[in-house]
């Protein structure tokens, strides 16, 4: 199976390039985006329009109501089912979540969760918790903000449920393997970033979202959006425009401004990882492919 990768931060225009090298391919689409696996979320999470449906398979997109959680932990499940499936077939994976991206191609493992532990673990307070904590793993200070109460709580969640303390887990085969970056899943990974152009790619293509209206499907959803979609950068901005505790003009600048700070965040994530094959930016989009084809061919991923 040649697996090619798409990266890099939200409005680089990785779509468009994951659509043409699929095109050129023969390949079928698997998204990495955390919220595309929403239905009805189309405008605001920039899925793949009805055409481009019809001429390549997509996959990992629209899987969940709204309403519905949906973990990391879940999607890679289903992303490596999909997987499994197209072996033998080329695959762009395409998309701008960091952690999916790696959850489909590397050994993350997502320990359970237990609601009634947590609620016992909450109980104790933070200070109580930390000494648990320290009591059970001496060294946890290590690997585990102890200031944080929430990752507090989390990490004894997961020791009572494994048996598991941070420092073993850190130092497990497959924990070693992420910090390394080792592909569990061999990919040829290349990475699109518009640079100092990425402001005005934000604010172009949020006013587009705005104007295939992105506020009208925001008001259609809100008594559905449950706590994980309505955390959804642009979604969560623009409900308060919906309830009417902002105006638009606000909600426009703050959904702006989270857009802006989430592709920083994307981009310093994938800055990180030695596999990105970075190309160099090009305003014109057929100067651009031809610089991600040229990646690939230099990564023997692509043969003219």
């Amino acid at each position: 199976m040649t697996v090619v990768a798409v990266v890099g931060p939200t409005a680089s225009g990785k779509s468009d390039i994951a659509m043409r090298i699929a095109t050129e391919l023969g390949a079928a689409i698997v998204s990495v985006d955390s919220m595309q696996v929403y239905r009805d979320m189309n405008i605001g999470t920039a899925k793949p329009t009805p055409a481009d449906l019809e001429a390549v398979p997509h996959h990992l997109i629209d899987m969940v109501d709204p309403e519905e959680p949906f973990t990391v932990g879940e999607f890679q499940r289903e992303g490596r089912r999909v997987l499994e499936a197209l072996a033998g077939s080329p695959v762009v994976i395409a998309g701008g979540s960091g952690l999916h991206f790696r959850s489909l191609v590397d050994p993350l493992e997502f320990p359970p969760h237990d609601r009634s532990v947590r609620h016992d673990i909450e109980n104790l307070g933070h200070e109580a918790a930390v000494t648990r904590l320290v009591d059970v793993d001496p060294e946890a200070g290590t690997h585990v903000d102890l200031a944080n109460p929430r990752r507090v709580v989390r990490a004894l969640e997961v020791y009572e449920l494994t048996g598991e303390t941070p420092t073993r887990r850190q130092a497990s085969p497959a924990s070693v393997a992420v910090r390394e970056y080792t592909s569990e899943i061999a990919h040829v990974t290349v990475g699109v970033d518009p640079g100092d152009e990425l402001e005005d790619r934000v604010v172009g293509r949020f006013d587009a979202m705005l104007d295939a209206g992105l506020l009208a499907e925001v008001t259609k959803l809100a008594p559905r959006l449950g706590e994980t979609a309505r955390a959804a950068v642009g979604y969560k901005q623009l409900l308060g425009v919906v309830d009417g505790s902002m105006e638009l003009a606000a909600g426009r600048a703050e959904a702006i401004a989270a857009t802006l700070g989430l592709a920083k965040r994307q981009r310093t994530f994938f800055r990180r990882d030695p596999r990105v094959h970075w190309v160099s930016w090009e305003n014109d989009p057929d100067a651009r492919f031809r610089r991600v084809v040229a990646a690939l061919e230099e990564a023997g991923a692509w043969t003219s």
